[in-house]
């Protein structure tokens, strides 16, 4: 492939990713003046495992986790986003993420488009450090912004503290500990003061 017919692939796989700047989100800007777009959260957890790497478990490879936050939903360009606490068929989303997958690294050389993928099956499939640190980088940052926003998607919703701990907490808590205990004690009191 010539350099010119690499550039036009990429630029092709670059407008379509334009796309994901269209695709709302359930979660509110921590301003709670509307939600977010899955690009605007995609570059904001991305920034997350930036500023956060520090607190990674060992062996973890924070550029490799950035590189995962900024693939990890383009997918929804054509699966749409699926709200963690709304309801959907997993194994159809997962089909519907996997051919979105196909699709958008499709667009690339073949050689940059099956190391992106991999990145991302790797990301989905959270068994490596990186990806479980990725993951919960991922889980991480919702809650920081419903507690920003007063309550954001968690009153959409009508989430209880127990539904945040068994859907959002243990995932964090898997690849990221240290920042699970931190953010903890905010929720919990969040939650009693709504009662």
């Amino acid at each position: 492939m010539s350099s010119a017919d690499r550039i036009t692939a990429q630029m092709a796989f670059l407008n379509e990713a334009d796309r994901l700047k269209s695709v709302s989100r359930a979660t509110t800007l921590a301003d709670g003046s509307r939600p977010e777009n899955s690009a605007e959260h995609s570059w904001h957890v991305a920034l997350y495992a930036l500023v956060l790497a520090e607190h990674a478990p060992k062996g973890v490879d924070a550029s490799r986790v950035i590189r995962m936050l900024l693939l990890h939903d383009l997918v929804e360009i054509d699966a749409g986003d699926a709200p963690v606490f709304g309801d959907h068929d997993t194994a159809a989303l997962e089909a519907k993420e996997s051919a979105a997958a196909t699709r958008l690294f499709g667009l690339l050389p073949g050689d940059q488009g099956n190391a992106m993928r991999a990145l991302w099956d790797e990301f989905e499939a959270n068994e490596t450090p990186d990806a479980r640190f990725a993951k919960s980088i991922d889980r991480f940052q919702p809650p920081n912004q419903n507690l920003a926003s007063n309550g954001g998607s968690w009153i959409t919703y009508n989430v209880s503290y127990d539904a945040m701990v068994a859907r959002v907490g243990s995932k964090i808590s898997n690849g990221a500990p240290n920042l699970w205990n931190w953010l903890q004690p905010r929720v919990s009191d969040f939650f009693a003061r709504m009662r």
